[in-house]
């Protein structure tokens, strides 16, 4: 199954003030995010943010909303992000999902997605946990569900789908 680019959408989960601190491998996250997003905004695939509780976890962090090119966001109590995005991604086939903390919310939203008919599309190097056996038991369970798993640069080269365009060279200059 290949991930094309006109059926995709994707899920910016919870990269909030009083998380990211946390996480591990932070700064991985957040360097390969950076790289995720703005290919994305590249490709023109949409993307939505959402945060957990904001008056208790803050606003998703600068990094993100400058590699996302917005600062709005969708609102949740639920650890699951699917019906606060659904508005949004209603007619897509395949969701790329990225974001804290794997265990919960990202794995929640996938599997709501996965119920629902939607191919949920995890970017591995996309995602983290406060502890590294939460993400890996995460990793598994996305697996075992039939979730895609991929990373940051297999998933815009997917979508990208040919070199030699303008596309490309923007992508290929992001990913260096």
């Amino acid at each position: 199954m290949k991930i094309i680019a006109e059926e995709t959408a994707a899920i910016v989960i919870d990269y909030q003030e009083r998380l990211m601190p946390v996480m591990a491998e932070r700064e991985k996250l957040t360097a390969a995010s950076d790289i995720l997003l703005r290919g994305l905004r590249v490709l023109d695939i949409p993307l939505f943010i959402t945060q957990q509780y904001t008056k208790g976890l803050g606003r998703t962090v600068g990094e993100i909303t400058e590699a996302a090119g917005t600062e709005q966001y969708t609102e949740k109590i639920s650890f699951s992000a699917y019906e606060a995005v659904l508005p949004y991604i209603q007619g897509k086939k395949y969701v790329i999902l990225c974001g804290i903390e794997a265990h919960i919310c990202v794995l929640q939203t996938l599997l709501d997605l996965t119920d629902n008919g939607y191919v949920p599309v995890l970017v591995t190097d996309c995602i983290s946990s406060r502890k590294l056996e939460d993400k890996a038991a995460a990793l598994r369970r996305a697996e075992a569900e039939g979730a895609v798993l991929t990373t940051c640069e297999s998933v815009l080269f997917e979508l990208l789908v040919r070199a030699g365009t303008e596309k490309s060279k923007k992508i290929q200059k992001l990913v260096k």
